[in-house]
């Protein structure tokens, strides 16, 4: 659906709908809104299109649904049930508040009621998107024939006598990835009369299954299929995805089978405003080199929802860190406090890392009113039914399309109108997308990226197979993994056997445990534990390829909104002391960073310009650390002699003819900052084109690469054998470094800032940048390409 686009800079009519009022009351008293608003777009309301309920439905579950105020179900819900209840495999791809539960509600429902003895499973991403679900499910079966499902939540807030009665008693058990792998498929002997039974297996919000994580939970599924299929059971899955291309073979490639995709939307939706919104820049402040900087986007964002919450409108802000979070709700308070001091009790933080019973506190308060505003992470994005939300706050672009639009759902949850305001953070996509908005209101989702055959992933999680039950020839083959597990036996991790009328089988060697090595969320390396020096309690967990650049000595280290100083990295030992402080700065590592190329994967050559995907190692070492105020401002350069790391992965590379360069302007002196600036600011644009994080990538630039001969610039995947980021690139290279330059262009800067060519983790200080010379590189770059498909219609034609 594409939004109708009005004049750049003018607000919505106050008299049209509440949520226009509401962006008027946020423009008040704003000399600058102008420039601040970038862009207001109105979206449509759309009507619900009703399908009657299917004869195959059980009564007791239709009437419980009736009286939980469902009166007749939307198409796509019938759809998906259809599919489902046929034994076909569907995933149903629809809007935030679309009611895709009911599409398995229905099938999973009506098999339990039908068959005491049958099971099912439900898997989620996160905590809070499983509890709302279970309760929602045990709203219709708290009574009457249904009492007899027993649905229940087994996940790491679950007692232990609670796990026991679970295990023996729940038909219907709502999980997560990480607890379903450590849990219940490592223990699976114990599960055996769950696993016997098991009909149906739901994966909610499955959208959120991508990179390493992806690839990891592809890996869980098959082997839960694979546990299901030795107990003599063949389970329906039933996905269910926001909005987003190609759903169908997303789904397959996550759970190992085909399936089809119902993304026919018949939900009604509440006419909305979306804002895309723009700080202004800080006349007395000034970053690295010089570079200008902007007005924090948590700040405006915490402006925002004061004057939201002032004029009575239920709030909800995302924000991307967890301290970021606690910032944004302070900083509400205090202007609240201002205003009116009975509403700053109203305000509230929430994230991950809360107690499970403060957790459902603050949603029963969102849910019901008691709370009119509340900034969190993305921990809220996913699922959790907050009805009668007036606005939605992003303080920055999320990072993916889905997310933005799973974000901007959360409001008009109950077709009202609403508002929506995207603010930018001082960086090169957001910069991007409040100035480019068609490449965010008018562009489809992207598709979710996952690589089951990593490596680095499929060898673990082989591991954990092989141990669970031995893996057969056959599916060492369906796995495509005969090379891993060669490299697995010559570690002497698993072994190859021949048993007595069976076949071969391979087995994991004594005393493994290779669950307890599998971090499911993508973590790289053994933990390093954190540790209060002071009272000697463990704090968390970090992964081991992160800590050198973020655990070093002295670094600044965030803990549930506590402040922590780092005293002493002990990489051998994997662990890392630190002390309760906070010295009011925050600090950023430098390092150094080289690559080599293991092998081209495939390489295409435009005259002077020759793009390619190729295997690489990035050796990285930490050389020392910024201290930097809060506002941006540098204080000092602290060094630090560290072991340098090494990075097995993938990445997509371009490299220039010293003679192209010459003939745009570029002289040899110049290069290295041309190329430094056009590589920062592509790393900040491939989550344009990737369901990525700029952090979950790297880059490294050169004006003569060894490996090549020429000036080069990588960028690669930040996981061990990369996770699928390098390769969208590379497919969609004109596209990503179109938007690179223009993101460049855009931006009103003289020199480079953290708008365009600066990057916050530039182990270079940012030096040498030379953004003028970056526009040029990637102009002539992308008139090569264009001028290489020109050719090759010509040829075709």
């Amino acid at each position: 659906m594409k939004p109708t686009d009005r004049t750049t800079g003018k607000t919505v009519d106050p008299g049209l709908r509440r949520d226009g009022s509401l962006l008027n009351r946020v423009l008040t008293g704003l000399p600058d809104a102008h420039t601040r608003l970038t862009h207001a777009a109105e979206l449509p309301a759309r009507p619900a299109r009703h399908a009657e309920w299917p004869a195959w439905a059980a009564p007791d579950v239709v009437s419980a649904l009736r009286t939980s105020g469902i009166d007749t179900p939307w198409i796509h819900q019938t759809a998906t049930a259809e599919h489902a209840v046929n034994g076909i495999d569907v995933v149903v791809s629809t809007g935030t508040a679309s009611g895709k539960s009911l599409g398995y509600q229905l099938p999973v429902l009506t098999a339990l009621r039908d068959d005491p003895r049958a099971t099912a499973l439900y898997i989620a991403p996160t905590k809070a998107l499983g509890a709302d679900q279970l309760r929602t499910v045990g709203a219709l079966t708290h009574e009457g024939p249904l009492r007899e499902i027993h649905p229940a939540a087994y996940d790491g807030d679950t007692p232990a006598e609670i796990r026991q009665w679970v295990r023996a008693n729940a038909r219907w058990i709502f999980t997560n990835p990480d607890m379903l792998h450590v849990g219940l498929l490592r223990s699976h002997q114990r599960w055996a009369r769950v696993l016997r039974r098991l009909q149906y297996v739901v994966v909610d919000e499955c959208h959120a299954y991508r990179g390493v994580f992806g690839s990891h939970v592809a890996l869980v599924l098959r082997r839960l299929r694979r546990l299901a299929a030795h107990y003599g059971a063949s389970p329906v899955f039933v996905l269910c995805s926001a909005t987003t291309a190609e759903p169908a073979a997303a789904a397959s490639r996550l759970i190992g089978a085909p399936c089809v995709a119902v993304t026919e939307d018949g939900s009604p939706q509440g006419a909305r405003t979306v804002a895309l919104w723009e700080p202004p820049l800080l006349t007395a402040v000034t970053g690295e080199n010089g570079a200008p900087v902007r007005r924090a986007a948590t700040a405006e964002a915490g402006r925002i929802m004061a004057d939201l919450v002032a004029e009575g409108a239920r709030t909800l802000t995302f924000v991307r860190s967890r301290r970021g979070a606690e910032v944004v709700a302070m900083e509400t308070r205090r202007l609240l406090a201002e205003v009116d001091a009975t509403l700053v009790g109203r305000i509230a933080a929430y994230r991950a890392g809360y107690l499970a019973e403060d957790r459902r506190a603050l949603e029963t308060a969102l849910a019901d009113g008691s709370l009119l505003g509340a900034a969190t992470t993305n921990a809220l994005e996913l699922g959790v039914d907050i009805a009668g939300l007036d606005a939605v706050v992003l303080a920055g672009f999320p990072g993916t399309v889905a997310s933005f639009w799973q974000q901007v759902g959360r409001a008009g949850r109950r077709t009202q109108g609403a508002l929506a305001v995207l603010v930018a953070r001082d960086d090169p996509l957001d910069t991007y997308l409040v100035h480019h908005p068609e490449a965010l209101l008018d562009k489809p989702v992207e598709a979710t990226i996952t690589d089951p055959r990593n490596p680095y992933v499929l060898g673990p999680q082989l591991l954990c197979a092989a141990l669970e039950l031995p893996l057969t020839d056959i599916e060492v083959t369906e796995y495509g993994a005969a090379g891993v597990l060669r490299e697995l036996a010559a570690q002497g991790h698993i072994r190859r056997r021949e048993t007595n009328g069976r076949g071969a089988r391979w087995y994991v060697t004594a005393d493994a445990q290779p669950h307890d090595a599998v971090d499911v969320r993508g973590g790289l390396g053994t933990p390093i534990a954190i540790v209060d020096a002071e009272t000697g309690r463990l704090l968390g967990t970090a992964d081991a390829g992160r800590a050198a650049a973020t655990l070093h000595d002295g670094a600044v280290h965030l803990h549930q909104g506590e402040t922590y100083l780092v005293d002493e990295l002990d990489l051998e030992g994997g662990v890392a002391f630190v002390r309760h402080g906070d010295p009011g700065w925050i600090t950023s590592a430098r390092q150094l960073t080289s690559i080599s190329m293991d092998g081209i994967i495939e390489r295409r050559a435009h005259g002077p310009v020759t793009m390619g995907l190729a295997r690489v190692r990035v050796t990285s070492q930490v050389t020392g650390y910024l201290r930097k105020l809060p506002t941006g401002e540098v204080l000092d350069l602290v060094e630090l002699d560290l072991p340098a790391q090494t990075l097995p992965t993938h990445a997509v590379f371009y490299t220039v003819t010293p003679d192209l360069l010459a003939r745009i302007g570029i002289e040899s002196s110049r290069a290295p900052g041309a190329l430094h600036a056009a590589e920062h600011a592509a790393i900040g644009l491939l989550p344009l084109v990737a369901t990525c994080d700029r952090w979950d990538i790297g880059g490294v630039s050169t004006a003569e690469h060894p490996d090549t001969g020429l000036p080069t610039v990588f960028v690669y995947d930040g996981q061990p054998g990369g996770a699928g980021f390098a390769e969208r690139g590379f497919g969609r290279v004109g596209d990503w470094l179109g938007a690179t330059l223009a993101a460049i262009d855009s931006c009103g800067c003289a020199a480079g800032c953290p708008s365009c060519v600066q990057s916050p983790k530039c182990g270079n200080g940012n030096h040498p940048l030379d953004k003028a010379g970056a526009a040029r590189l990637l102009a002539a770059v992308l008139t090569e390409l264009d001028r290489a498909e020109d050719q090759d219609l010509a040829c075709e034609s």
